[in-house]
């Protein structure tokens, strides 16, 4: 069950924390060796985020052992807990919550046996790094010496008492990132490192164009021992070398007959087809009440086209069938999601899937991470015995990967002549942000739509605010305002295949929000800073955006020729982390953002560096993503398929960033991965208009587009 998608459940049993609600069992969460380890066994997985670091602090503080002696187990369907997908920065809030309580569990009981064994009670033993300590020095037991003894094998109780803040030694305080020492020296840690006995090597070859179909397949010779596999219009080779394989790739290419047809609106004409398309409307919230005559109105389109998640590394899988088990080697987010769409594509029993996360490249969101997994899966089918190794090129990962959606964000503002906010509208218009496996009766996986028995493609949807909400994410402006209307309008056609990247609809509308907000200040002919202060009810948010401005020196900010200074705030989903930014550009040949400054509240900070990391690698993809990032298409397929044609930031471009985490060890922990980037974009727009009086409305934040404004 995807806990983040549906939100909380409510079966009538005792509630328990997080995921650990659902997965009871508290042999599935931990395990103690005889060797003197802990293995925790989460569901989610890492990414790049830290989060498996922040995991093992949170199990070694509750269960009173140093942290070195934590395994952590990569999720397996074989007997990892069922968390779903690793996503919308949740993962602290379900996994780590869950694995807290587990681990305060299993101290209780493990601690409840050692009292009885040894007829000392047990608020007079002390936990020792795994040792339990008479008042007199004795060591009572261990985990350790009690590790067959399967006291884990039990539900988890709602008894269960996780420490107090005040008693917690390892959580708040700065941890090395477990995964990191492998990929600094390069050690064999990710699935394109995997090699297994007999294993080959495949590659995909797409068609040249949406929906195309292949008509016909000339023969002809093929370097090494390649072999074609053709199912339907999926098309793939087959090498015992991968250079082979590669080669191979290119000759079947050229060798291939497509009947092809326009299946895109075109690049030029985007805004117009949001506007076209057929659609679904809904009222996301509505508060009408009569206002005054407003002595400021402010309206304003915000158009962003589809974005790519540029993942540095192209995504790899490797699958093996044995004639009755499908194995899968995966960097999916959601190996549980994963395994049925894999069952419905190959027409199998999820039984028969055993499906094995292994590290790959980084991607806040839904890349192609899931759909070379069919592509192997399928090869695998066809070469019994053999264990395929299937990775993408960069074309296909830049072009064929599903996107974020294009979106259009329209809002109409009303303020009396002081500023103060009357009314306020906003309508949302994009495809679905949600296309990932799992979650509907057809498969979303790439391939699924190319073989023989194809499978429709199916739209992509939203998450309900529940559960964070997709296009309408953070579509609900947190400032007071007495009349509100927010409307969303859902694309019924889907030309380009849309799903999950990092902050989802959150992106475009906290940069529309927070623009506004500042063109109804400088109407009113007041300080954004104190505008935004006036109208948040919100402490936190008033906090972090106090706290960005005094660290960016706001009240004496010098404004310097062709440059400028913005700020934002928002609290992502609103009820996640919160962020404020300010961003200080320089316009010159382009927009270039030289510094950012960037407060966050994500309530008990686990790893504070990691934290930080969070934040400020949010932010320096969100000024990639806005100065630079767009999707580029003719009306047959996607022409951003190199990085000449899909420019990211480069390391040289990077701008300088200052970070304050402020403490709450008492508060609820909050996911920290997705929450500064709206900010920083939104800071960067502003600042924009700061430096050029112009407002910019369309993304990227190009000089194109910037003149398009003027």
């Amino acid at each position: 069950m995807n806990l983040a998608f549906k939100g909380p459940v409510d079966d009538g049993r005792p509630k328990l924390p997080g995921s650990l609600h659902v997965n009871r069992r508290l042999d599935r969460w931990l395990a103690f060796d005889a060797a003197g380890h802990v293995t925790i066994k989460p569901g989610k997985v890492e990414l790049g985020q830290g989060i498996l670091t922040a995991l093992a602090q949170i199990s070694a503080d509750e269960l009173d052992v140093a942290l070195h002696r934590i395994r952590v187990q990569p999720a397996t369907t074989e007997d990892s807990p069922d968390e779903a997908v690793t996503s919308g920065s949740l993962s602290v809030q379900e996994s780590g919550t869950a694995l807290r309580h587990a681990c305060a569990d299993a101290r209780r009981i493990v601690l409840s046996v050692v009292a009885q064994r040894s007829g000392v009670p047990m608020e007079d033993i002390a936990v020792r790094d795994g040792n339990f300590v008479a008042p007199d020095g004795r060591v009572l037991g261990s985990y350790w010496s009690l590790a067959d003894a399967a006291l884990l094998a039990v539900e988890a109780s709602a008894e269960a008492k996780p420490k107090p803040a005040s008693e917690r030694r390892i959580t708040g305080t700065p941890a090395p990132r477990l995964d990191l020492p492998d990929k600094v020296f390069g050690a064999p840690r990710y699935v394109h490192d995997l090699r297994l006995p007999g294993m080959m090597h495949a590659r995909v070859v797409r068609p040249p164009s949406r929906r195309a179909t292949l008509t016909a397949l000339r023969e002809g010779a093929l370097p090494g021992d390649a072999t074609v596999l053709r199912d339907g219009n999926f098309l793939a080779v087959v090498c015992a070398q991968e250079h082979h394989a590669e080669k191979a790739a290119e000759r079947v290419a050229q060798r291939a007959s497509w009947d092809e047809r326009d299946t895109l609106p075109d690049e030029t004409a985007l805004e117009s087809w949001l506007r076209s398309a057929p659609r679904d409307s809904s009222v996301v919230t509505e508060r009408s009440v009569e206002t005054a005559a407003p002595a400021h109105r402010v309206a304003g389109t915000f158009f962003r086209p589809f974005l790519a998640h540029g993942s540095i590394g192209p995504s790899c899988a490797i699958a093996r069938w044995d004639g009755a088990t499908m194995e899968i080697w995966t960097h999916s987010q959601g190996i549980y999601n994963l395994r049925t769409d894999l069952a419905k594509a190959l027409r199998m029993p999820e039984e028969a899937i055993l499906v094995r996360h292994v590290e790959g490249a980084g991607c806040y969101g839904h890349n192609g991470a899931d759909d070379v997994a069919l592509d192997a899966a399928l090869v695998a089918r066809a070469h019994p015995g053999t264990p395929i190794r299937l990775m993408w090129s960069r074309a296909e990962e830049l072009g064929w990967s599903p996107f974020s959606p294009a979106m259009l964000v329209e809002i109409e503002a009303e303020a009396d002549a002081d500023g103060t906010l009357l009314r306020w509208k906003q309508e949302i218009t994009s495809n679905g942000h949600s296309g990932r496996p799992g979650r509907g009766k057809d498969p979303t996986l790439l391939s699924a739509s190319m073989i023989a028995d194809a499978f429709p493609v199916p739209l992509s949807i939203n998450p309900g605010m529940a559960g964070g909400g997709g296009a309408q994410r953070n579509g609900v402006p947190p400032y007071r305002v007495p009349a509100l209307h927010v409307g969303m309008n859902i694309l019924q056609e889907m030309p380009i295949r849309a799903s999950a990247l990092r902050g989802l609809g959150a992106l475009v509308n906290v940069w529309a929000i927070e623009s506004t907000m500042d063109e109804i200040a400088a109407a009113a002919g007041e300080d954004p800073l104190a505008h935004r202060l006036r109208h948040l009810d919100d402490a936190r948010s008033r906090d972090v955006l106090n706290a960005a401005a005094r660290m960016a020196g706001w009240e004496t900010r010098v404004k310097r020729e062709g440059s400028g200074f913005g700020l934002a705030v928002s609290r992502y989903k609103g009820t996640g982390a919160w962020c404020a930014a300010v961003a200080e550009i320089e316009a010159a040949e382009r927009i270039v953002c030289r510094k950012l400054w960037l407060a966050a509240d994500v309530g008990e900070a686990i790893n504070p560096n990691g934290v930080a990391n969070q934040v400020e690698g949010g932010a320096i993809q969100a000024t990639s993503m806005c100065v630079m990032e767009a999707v580029r298409h003719d009306t047959r397929t996607v022409t951003s398929d190199a990085w000449e044609r899909y420019p990211v930031l480069r390391f040289s471009e990077v701008p300088a960033v200052e970070i304050e985490i402020i403490a709450r060890p008492e508060a609820p922990p909050l996911g920290a991965g997705e929450c500064s980037l709206g900010p920083t974009i939104a800071a960067i727009a502003n600042a924009i208009a700061d430096a050029l009086g112009v407002r910019v409305r369309r993304w990227p934040f190009t000089p194109e587009n910037i003149a398009k404004a003027v």
